[in-house]
């Protein structure tokens, strides 16, 4: 497979994993997860992790406790070291998520800034969260830098007081600070296409069912185990059930502040991915199988006119 790379992209809940695992299986390849969630260990139900691999080996998936910090940072060079060894054994990498800067970091060899966190200046942020509300310190970070909007989930605390923190530290807009370098790979983005109507149904049918397969009782034992206070916590799911079990909303809020998150998140996720323009946009299995045979014949080309 040389310097290939296949990239699988989408919002939450358009069928990434059922896709990739078929596409790994075609191509005799290897899944490197892009989930800034699916990293958690015992996050499963909440995070739609994989659980039948169908004997595909995935990887970064289930490497942190829920009490754990993971930066970009950590992950590109992970991802990097991966990916690298799977081309070695021959086998065909494919980078499967829907976290946009994960994957952006790998096919863009994106350098990460590094500014050390303030803690005085976290904690001025964090009280005026507490004071104020999230809602206003996060119009406080659009309003200096828009194109976070796109980036950073306005519910995450911890994305935005990080956001706000880099782009008042820095006196540069967080959005505008990855500096793009030469790729590393040579790759396809294929991403999953869905009408708005169809990815709707499609997210609210999973809530439902993540409800049915154990989400209250994976939270109750997270909280038990780490505490309720995790940033890990602040994920869609585990938020909104924490303020259930906490009796501050009732199961069925719950329910519907779920879905209506995930769907503000599939929203922001696809205004992120429609800005790259090298996506191909499929709608079907077959699309993808047809650009990744090209994709890879192309090097098979490139190997005939060498030996020629």
């Amino acid at each position: 497979m040389r310097n290939k790379l296949v990239v699988i992209l989408g919002p939450t809940a358009s069928g990434k994993t059922d896709l990739s695992l078929k596409i790994a299986k075609k191509f005799n390849g290897e899944i490197v997860s892009a989930d800034s969630r699916q990293i958690y260990c015992g996050m499963d139900i909440g995070t739609a992790k994989p659980l039948d691999f169908k004997g595909i080996p995935h990887h970064l998936l289930n490497i942190k406790n829920p009490n754990q910090s993971y930066t970009v940072a950590e992950y590109k060079k992970e991802a990097i070291k991966i990916i690298k060894d799977i081309q070695k054994r021959d086998k065909l990498p494919i980078v499967v998520g829907g976290t946009g800067l994960y994957i952006k970091a790998v096919v863009d060899n994106l350098d990460i800034p590094k500014i050390r966190a303030n803690h005085q200046l976290r904690e001025k942020i964090e009280k005026d969260i507490q004071k104020r509300g999230l809602s206003y310190v996060f119009k406080k970070l659009i309003k200096i830098d828009p194109e976070a909007a796109y980036i950073i989930d306005p519910n995450n605390p911890r994305r935005v007081v990080r956001a706000l923190e880099v782009t008042l530290l820095s006196k540069k807009p967080f959005s505008s600070q990855r500096k793009v370098n030469p790729p590393l790979f040579d790759f396809i983005e294929i991403g999953i296409s869905l009408s708005k109507e169809n990815l709707r149904k499609r997210i609210n049918a999973r809530v439902h069912r993540m409800i049915k397969d154990g989400l209250l009782d994976e939270v109750k034992n997270l909280v038990k185990k780490y505490g309720e206070n995790q940033q890990a916590f602040e994920a869609i799911g585990y938020r909104e059930i924490i303020k259930y079990l906490n009796k501050k909303i009732t199961l069925k809020e719950a329910i519907k502040m779920i879905q209506l998150n995930s769907w503000r998140y599939a929203k922001r996720q696809m205004t992120w991915f429609r800005a790259d323009k090298r996506i191909h946009w499929i709608k079907n299995q077959k699309e993808a199988e047809k650009l990744i045979k090209n994709f890879l014949q192309e090097e098979k080309n490139r190997e005939l006119v060498d030996l020629y």
